[in-house]
Parts: C-alpha cells; sequence; structure tokens
C-alpha cells in the first residue's frame, strides 16, 4: 500500500522505517533530509499525494494543525503525535469534509520502543477504520488498541504520561524524605520495589536516571514533558478536574526549563527537591545493577 509520512524525528524515523520493511511503498516528508528513505518529498502535499493512508510523528498541537491544510486526498490518516484533544477534535470535523478521517493515535515506549517495534498505539476515531488498517499499525507498535471516539486516543497518552510525570516528583518527595530520615538509599529503593505497588516498570526505571543522577543524553526531554503535562492540564481544566499535585509536578518541568535544563532528561527536575531537602539521593550504577539482578 502507498502511505505517507510525515516527521521523521527520534520517533517517525523509525516507525516509518518498521513500515518501509513491511513492504509499504512510502512517501516521507520532514523539514530536514533524512537518509534511508529512497521516496523522500519535498513538502507535505507530495508525500501525501495519491497515498492512502497518512501517518504524522509531529511534536505537537500546532505543528499538526499547521500541515492539515495542505492534505487533500488520503482516505485516512494517522495522527501519532502527542496532542490536544480538542485540536484533534476540531481537526476531525473539518477533514471530515473532504472525505479524510483523521484518528489521533499517539504512541508509548520512546525512541527505543520505535526502533524494535514494541509500542503502544492507542487510538481515537472511527472503529471499522481502526480494523480496517490494524494490520499496518501492527507493522508499527505491537500493542494497537482502539480506546474510543475521537480525541480518546490521545486522553489516555496525556492521562497515561500526566501519571507518570505525577509520580516522578512524588517519588522525589518520598526518597528525600526517606534518605533524610536515616534510610539509605538503595536500602529505601529495595524496600519501596519489594511492595506490592514498587513491582512495578515505574520503579524499575529509577536505576536508569534518578537514582545515579544521570540526566543526559535524555530518553524523553524537560521540553517534550513539559508539553505533555501542560496538555495534560489544559484537559483537566476543560473537565473541570481539580490536579493539585499534576499542577506541581508541572511547575517542577517548568522550573527545570528555567534552569536552562529543557534538553536533558525530565527526571533531572526530581532534582530540584533534593536541593529543597538539602540532601542528595545518589547510589553508583554497580550498585544499582546488583539490586537489579
Amino acid at each position: 500500500m502507498r502511505i505517507g509520512f510525515i516527521g521523521l524525528g527520534a520517533m517517525g524515523r523509525p516507525m516509518a522505517a518498521s513500515l518501509q520493511r513491511a513492504g509499504h511503498d512510502l512517501q516521507v516528508h520532514d523539514l530536514r533530509r533524512v537518509e534511508g528513505f529512497a521516496n523522500f518529498k519535498a513538502s507535505v502535499t507530495e508525500a501525501a499525494k495519491d497515498c492512502e493512508v497518512l501517518f504524522t510523528s509531529l511534536p505537537g498541537p500546532a505543528e499538526v494543525g499547521a500541515i492539515a491544510p495542505q492534505i487533500q486526498s488520503v482516505k485516512a490518516w494517522f495522527d501519532l503525535s502527542t496532542n490536544s484533544p480538542a485540536k484533534v477534535r476540531e481537526l476531525h470535523q473539518k477533514l471530515q469534509g473532504k472525505g479524510i478521517e483523521l484518528l489521533d493515535a499517539p504512541v508509548s515506549g520512546g525512541p527505543r520502543g520505535a526502533e524494535s517495534g514494541k509500542l503502544a498505539i492507542w487510538v481515537g476515531g472511527d472503529q471499522k477504520v481502526f480494523e480496517k488498517y490494524k494490520p499496518i499499525l501492527k507493522a508499527i507498535g505491537d500493542q494497537p488498541y482502539y480506546v474510543g471516539p475521537i480525541g480518546a486516543g490521545t486522553v489516555a497518552k496525556l492521562a497515561h504520561n500526566a501519571a507518570s510525570f505525577t509520580v516522578q516528583a512524588a517519588l522525589a518527595e518520598i526518597f528525600t524524605l526517606g534518605v533524610k530520615a536515616g534510610v539509605e538509599p538503595l536500602a529505601l529503593f529495595k524496600a519501596l520495589r519489594q511492595g506490592a505497588t514498587g513491582r512495578k516498570r515505574t520503579f524499575d526505571r529509577l536505576p536508569e536516571h534518578f537514582l545515579p543522577g544521570v540526566y543526559d543524553p535524555p530518553a524523553f526531554t524537560v521540553r517534550l514533558a513539559h508539553k505533555d503535562m501542560s496538555l495534560a492540564m489544559e484537559l483537566a481544566a476543560a473537565e473541570g478536574v481539580p490536579m493539585k499535585i499534576g499542577q506541581a509536578a508541572l511547575d517542577e518541568l517548568a522550573a527545570a526549563m528555567q534552569r536552562g535544563w529543557s534538553d536533558r532528561d525530565c527526571r533531572v527536575a526530581m532534582t530540584l527537591q533534593e536541593e529543597r531537602a538539602n540532601v542528595s539521593v545518589r547510589v553508583p550504577r554497580e550498585r544499582l545493577q546488583d539490586a537489579m539482578d
């Protein structure tokens, strides 16, 4: 099938490569030339021309909205970006007049997941369109999941990321409290991980950045985390849902950006709590590896 793909960044490039390996006729576009794609197009319009399906993987709502007027003839457009539910629904309504079915399909799994194909894809929109093109989605990620009507995939993604960033802010408080109260950081980590809540991947990721104090290179930047958390808070406000801890998490990310950390890993914001508590939560990597084993 001829497929258009726009946005070949850290997530988009490997996802597009997966479609190409699956044997699809791919037409791609990005603001910069990206190697590895024979059919690179100079514009959005050219990349989407004569394609049945279009995928986009862009930084956010503004970029998705900017290219929408240039999309003319595709049957289905899956936006893989982390977007705004309001923007997605607005675009969906406009595009239906052109005979284009927009589905929001944000992904979760990071660049490593995009490379390996181990990605969750949360889809909102017409379920029949989702089922029709599900085999194509499975070429990108192993877990495409239909969430509900248009915007539902984006709501699920923002809820997921908001939970992640909120847990990060809470864990910074927990670790500074425990360490300052006299518990060695690795012992505290083992105790938390041993509990029922701790037997989850959230805790298993602590040794990657926070406990060793390593935030470069980033797995997910402060800039992107701030954008996603802002979108989640906008959604909460629109739905009349108070999110006190969520606001605190957003404030932490904003403070990290003010410190010039926008392009560092988002977990660097957790160090702000260490500064306030005047305590360092640090474990050497070799000890962490032993703990994980």
